[in-house]
């Protein structure tokens, strides 16, 4: 990093952090909000801001000022003094031979489809960290910028086919005549799949959902949807959270259903992708042909190629009185949000790699050495995946020495601490139960016992119910509730007097607090129960 030179001993200055305006046409988004900001400022961290980066994220230049950052009037001079360059596109060959050599550079690089990027990367001796190779592990979420543009561009997906469908989501029945819900299918239930599916429902259609992974049909139901299958039992969960390619036999079996449901739907929204591979077709041109006039479909996977055959990236185009959307800017069409998402991600990561003068790539790091492309001259390979350490086998029980080995005096054991300890402590019971009887009052002794009972009653009730169906704070007051019962039953009698109407009453409470408890258990397990019929 730069190196104060007023005098030896001198405090180096704080890190840079340089944010670009945006160059790729109809990109909105921006890598750093006022927000994020003041959370990198607080980290040590000095921040410079292209004018006019956050325009048409709705933040002005003032509001960047205000957080403490500081403007530069062009570009080629951000990049020059900036020790970290944050973006949300893939910088050009241009853009990133303007760093000065030694920068990190963090930004979605998609060098697959960038393959003139990465020498050039190399050439600048870069740090460049592809923030799409994030792995997908749980301390790695809040760093996960692809999951945060997904979940946006899942819910714009279902805005879009909104807007474009000439007609209702939900149901209406007015004077002038009734109308049904629209049937939305979508495919791919990943994190935009989801938040598809969520809003979709929440504008009142009826939803169906198809994904290659068993493990998605519970997150399906849950959100009200019916999950789709076929009748080939094959695994399509490729890792990371990824769906993988499936076999000949598999894909044949899912054009079929796709046909049959494509007769039947109205909207249809693909997600489907493959990492580092063009997007799977799975809408040809004959499952397109199935569709009515006015139907719609979204191809979230358009700015990989598509999912439908006829998808041309960034237009919408009708065949057939179908329209094909597909936009390769879903989640930049939230910019404000998604902006703030993404900045966010950012600040995580930033703070992962280090605070203040502490920030550097750390190579055995196992967040950051798997999003590196290059690094001190260098393109780095993926590094090896690290299989689960296998688990120690038992080890075997240690053989008993021979009977005859033993030596006689030992075949009768000398008593255990514990078992000292249980005979005092039985012991001591035992006496504290005579002189109970022998010198308390009657009617302690009465109360004494219904107390006993009560609580070996409640305790009873409790256990021999299935743990699933109580959480441990519904287990204390239903067994709380359980003694109170007890107690208020025996003190219900034949005379109405005080005693007998707070016993009432506390029965009744008690009753009603078990059964709520139980009503609300039951409503909690529907939703998580699965659908044993399967299919739509």
């Amino acid at each position: 990093m730069r190196l104060s030179s007023a005098h030896p001993s001198a405090r180096r200055p704080a890190i840079r952090i340089g944010v670009p305006r945006e160059i790729l046409p109809g990109e909105r988004r921006v890598a750093a909000t006022p927000e994020s900001i003041r959370k990198l400022r607080e980290l040590g961290f000095e921040v410079q801001v292209e004018k006019g980066a956050g325009a048409d994220s709705g933040i002005l230049d003032d509001a960047y000022v205000e957080a403490g950052a500081t403007l530069a009037d062009t570009a080629d001079a951000l990049w020059k003094a900036a020790d970290v360059v944050v973006k949300v596109r893939p910088p050009t060959p241009d853009e990133a031979s303007r760093a000065r050599p030694g920068t990190t550079l963090i930004s979605l690089l998609q060098p697959e489809r960038n393959p003139e990027l990465p020498p050039v990367l190399q050439s600048m001796k870069l740090s460049a960290i592809a923030l799409e190779r994030i792995p997908r592990v749980t301390r790695a979420q809040k760093m996960d910028v692809l999951s945060s543009m997904a979940n946006l561009a899942g819910y714009r997906a279902v805005i879009e086919a909104a807007q474009h469908y000439q007609g209702f989501f939900g149901p209406q029945i007015t004077a002038a005549g009734a109308t049904p819900p629209a049937r939305v299918l979508i495919i791919g239930a990943g994190v935009a799949g989801l938040a598809a599916i969520a809003a979709a429902r929440s504008l009142g259609a009826e939803v169906r959902a198809f994904d290659v992974r068993a493990a998605a049909r519970e997150q399906v139901e849950s959100l009200g949807a019916a999950f789709l299958q076929v009748d080939i039992q094959e695994s399509g969960d490729g890792g990371g959270g990824y769906a993988k390619t499936m076999s000949k036999e598999f894909i044949e079996a899912e054009m079929a259903l796709f046909r049959k449901q494509a007769a039947e739907v109205d909207i249809l929204i693909t997600t489907a992708l493959v990492p580092g591979t063009r997007a799977p077709i799975l809408l040809p041109r004959d499952v397109v042909e199935k569709l009515k006039p006015g139907s719609i479909i979204v191809d979230m996977a358009a700015e990989q190629g598509g999912n439908c055959e006829l998808c041309k990236p960034g237009e919408v185009i009708e065949f057939n009185g179908v329209q094909i959307i597909g936009f390769t800017d879903l989640a930049s069409r939230m910019a404000g949000t998604a902006s703030r998402f993404f900045a966010n991600n950012l600040v995580h990561l930033i703070t992962e790699m280090g605070a203040g003068e502490k920030f550097r790539v750390d190579l055995e790091n196992d967040v950051v050495r798997p999003a590196l492309v290059t690094h001190g001259g260098e393109v780095l390979p993926p590094p090896p995946r690290k299989d689960p350490t296998p688990a120690a086998p038992p080890k075997p029980a240690p053989k008993p020495p021979p009977a005859d080995a033993r030596p006689q005096q030992h075949a009768i054991m000398a008593p255990s601490r514990h078992a000292w300890g249980t005979t005092i402590g039985g012991l001591l019971i035992i006496g504290l139960l005579f002189i109970l009887g022998r010198f308390a009052p009657e009617d302690f002794l009465k109360h004494f016992t219904v107390f006993i009972l009560a609580c070996f009653v409640g305790w009873q009730v409790i256990w021999s119910v299935s743990p699933a169906l109580h959480t441990p704070l519904m287990s204390v007051t239903n067994a709380i509730s359980g003694i109170i019962i007890i107690g208020g039953m025996l003190q219900i009698g034949t005379d109405i007097d005080l005693a007998s109407i707070l016993g009432a009453i506390a029965v009744l409470v008690a009753a009603i607090n078990i059964a709520g408890g139980f009503l609300v258990t039951q409503r909690m397990l529907k939703m998580f129960r699965k659908n044993p019929g399967g299919g739509a």
